[in-house]
This record gives C-alpha cells, sequence and structure tokens, in this order.
C-alpha cells in the first residue's frame, strides 16, 4: 500500500536496485531500432513515414508513452532533426544571443555550475523567437519534438527552453530528479503528499536537442535507466547512499547533432564532465509541460506569437504541411484556454473560451496581416484581465 507521505524511511536502496536493474527487453519495443545500455533508440527517419497515418501515429505514441512511464524512462529520437541548417541557424542564433548578454554584463548564473564553466540562456525560447522568428518556426515546426510531448502529455502542451553550452572542463552534476518536486529540498518534499509525487513527472517532460556533436568526453547528461518507477524517489534522490549507487549505474550515450533525449522528470539524471580539450557541448533544453500544470519559466506568448507570425505565414504560403504549422503553434502560443475571466471570456454552450492558440491558428487560416492578429491578441487578453 502506498503511504500517505513519503518519507526518507520508505527509502530502500536494495529496493531501489533491483527496481533499475530490471532492463529493457527490446521486444517490448517493436518501434524502436535499437537498445543502448537500456536505453531505447528511435529511429526518426524510420518513424517519420509512419505518422502520416493516424493509427500508426497513434501506436507510436503509445509505445513513447509506455517507454517513459513503464519502460526505461528514457528515448532517444535519432536524427530528430534531418535538416542539419535549421539546427544551425538556431545555434547561430543562440550564439548571439550569448555574445549579447555578455556584452551587456546580463549573462545569467547558473544553478550548478561554476563562474565560466558554461553559457546558459534562460528563456530561450521567448529569446529566440525575437532573435530569428524564421528559424524559430522551422526549428519548432518539427515532428518529432511534437510526437514525443503529445504522447506524454496529451495536446495543448506548453514549451519552454534553456540552453546550455558546456565549455571544455565544466563538471557532472549530481544525481538529482527535476521539476517540480524535484527542486524541493528533502524536508518540501516530504510535506507533499504521495499522490502529488507520483503526478508531478506527469505533468512534464524533459528533453535535449543537441546542438553539437557529443562524443562521450563531451560529456552529454548521465542517465539513469528505470529509476523514475521508484516511488519515493524525490525523497531517495536527497539521500548519499542512493546518489553513489547513481554515480557508479549511470548510462551516458553519444549524440549526434540533431539527435534529441527526452525522458521522465523522475528519471535520475544529471549533465556529464566536459572533459574534451575544444568540444563547446551545446544543447536547447525543453522543459514541455501539460496544459494543466504550471511550467518553470514565465514566457511572454503574445510576445512570441507577434514575432514568429510573418515567418508562419511565409511557412505557409511556400508549401508548409498544416502539420508543421500546427507544431509551431503550440510551441509558441498558449494552447489552454484557463485561467481567464468568465465575466468576460464566457465559454459558449458545453465548449471551453478559445485558447490563444485557436486564434493564432483562425488568422493562419485566414491569412490576417501581422497587425489584425496584434490587435486581436491584445483584445484576447484583455478580455482575460480580472478587472
Amino acid at each position: 500500500m502506498t503511504p500517505a507521505r513519503f518519507t526518507a524511511a520508505d527509502c530502500d536502496v536494495a529496493e531501489f536496485a533491483t527496481l533499475v536493474e530490471h532492463g529493457t527487453d527490446p521486444a517490448d519495443y517493436p518501434f524502436a531500432a535499437s537498445v543502448e545500455r537500456d536505453v531505447l533508440i528511435y529511429d526518426s527517419a524510420h518513424i517519420r513515414p509512419l505518422l502520416d497515418d493516424d493509427a500508426q501515429r497513434q501506436a507510436v505514441m503509445a509505445e513513447l508513452a509506455t517507454a517513459l512511464n513503464d519502460g526505461p524512462g528514457v528515448v532517444v529520437l535519432a536524427g530528430a532533426f534531418d535538416d542539419e541548417a535549421v539546427v544551425d541557424a538556431v545555434t547561430d542564433a543562440f550564439r548571439r544571443i550569448i555574445a549579447d548578454e555578455k556584452e551587456h554584463g546580463t549573462a545569467p548564473g547558473d544553478h550548478f555550475a561554476e563562474a565560466g564553466a558554461n553559457d546558459r540562456v534562460w528563456n530561450a525560447l521567448e529569446k529566440l523567437a525575437v532573435e530569428d522568428p524564421e528559424a524559430f518556426a522551422r526549428y519548432y515546426a518539427n515532428d518529432m519534438l511534437a510526437l514525443v510531448s503529445e504522447a506524454w502529455l496529451g495536446p495543448r502542451y506548453q514549451v519552454t527552453s534553456q540552453v546550455n553550452q558546456v565549455n571544455p572542463g565544466g563538471k557532472a552534476q549530481s544525481p538529482h530528479r527535476d521539476y517540480h518536486l524535484g527542486f524541493q529540498s528533502r524536508e518540501s518534499a516530504e510535506s507533499y503528499p504521495a499522490q502529488a509525487h507520483l503526478m508531478s513527472a506527469a505533468l512534464t517532460l524533459q528533453g535535449a536537442v543537441a546542438h553539437s556533436d557529443m562524443p562521450l568526453e563531451s560529456g552529454p547528461t548521465l542517465l539513469l535507466p528505470h529509476s523514475q518507477k521508484y516511488a519515493p524517489g524525490y525523497i531517495a534522490w536527497h539521500l548519499p547512499e542512493f546518489r553513489e549507487y547513481a554515480e557508479q549505474h549511470f548510462v551516458q550515450l553519444p549524440l549526434n547533432k540533431g539527435d534529441a533525449v527526452f525522458f521522465s522528470p523522475a528519471l535520475f539524471h544529471a549533465a556529464g564532465e566536459n572533459t574534451s580539450a575544444d568540444i563547446q557541448r551545446m544543447a536547447n533544453l525543453l522543459q514541455v509541460s501539460s496544459a494543466f500544470g504550471r511550467a518553470m519559466e514565465t514566457i511572454d506568448r503574445e510576445r512570441v506569437v507577434n514575432a514568429i507570425y510573418p515567418a508562419l505565414l511565409t511557412m505557409k504560403r511556400e508549401g508548409a504541411s498544416p502539420a508543421q504549422l500546427s507544431h509551431a503553434i503550440a510551441a509558441s502560443a498558449e494552447g489552454y484556454a484557463f485561467p481567464t475571466n468568465l465575466d468576460r471570456d464566457q465559454p459558449k454552450g458545453s465548449d471551453a473560451p478559445p485558447a490563444q492558440a485557436d486564434l493564432v491558428a483562425r488568422a493562419l487560416d485566414e491569412e490576417w496581416d501581422p497587425d489584425r492578429l496584434a490587435k486581436e491578441l491584445s483584445s484576447y487578453a484583455t478580455s482575460r484581465q480580472s478587472h
């Protein structure tokens, strides 16, 4: 029986080891290309053609959700970006943002690294939209990012992004779990009921897109497959015996530029140490949140949409598919209608009020000019205010 609250007394490292060492059976995951060190590898070139058939797409999403929940808790989407030029354009934009923040003395600190060990860009989603709207639109139109996000969170997910460039000599993190309860102290986490521990991981998906080749010496993420299934894990990762076990059993996989790795936030993991002499390991760290949850970063999504809308119009006129445009809207606009002011923004019949994403989709469908969309977005925001 699950206790009402998890405490350190509920944590047994031998029980944890039995769960983690269960292994990954390739026969359980027919869409996967391979299993490497218990991590499932999906070949995006094989998966992508299946997505045009709804039954196949649903089957792939079901397998990904099973892999993240009941399986190893981590998947690699090899070749998630099949056009390196898209990744390179975004990389260039990120580097311009990093240089600009250094020049103006606004370069952010980091919650785990010593100064100079790496370069961070917080709120990279919004900053990229403003810096290079066309690159943003083409990057987030990616079908594989949308596939795994919807598989875990359903539609109307919300994307936030932080860039991490780990320079040579950058040290490894300590083993941990992630947001929401992963950012709490042990004492704080113990104050939440057990069901909150079990629910938290279902509200977020962690991911990273490789913006450079990541051989092992560059320090790709350390992963502990199957550790997400340990129910009191948001307490356990604070305990020294669990950290020691994780450090001894972590696995690492090299990644190529354009690959993406996604994992449950409940998976024990840590950034690796960059022992190379000259590799600047850059990843776009994605935190994808459920429409029903709270994301880690504040995003001015009205600003993002206004910045990228002309690029979306151009993409549409150049023949981008409805799915590609939908993916880009999902990554940029607010997809959930609530909270709102129900005096002003009332449901119609049994339908919820439209979300910001619905407004953007309509604008794109009807090819509104950018000024009209900007006015409609402003009016939409006003109707949702509490006064």
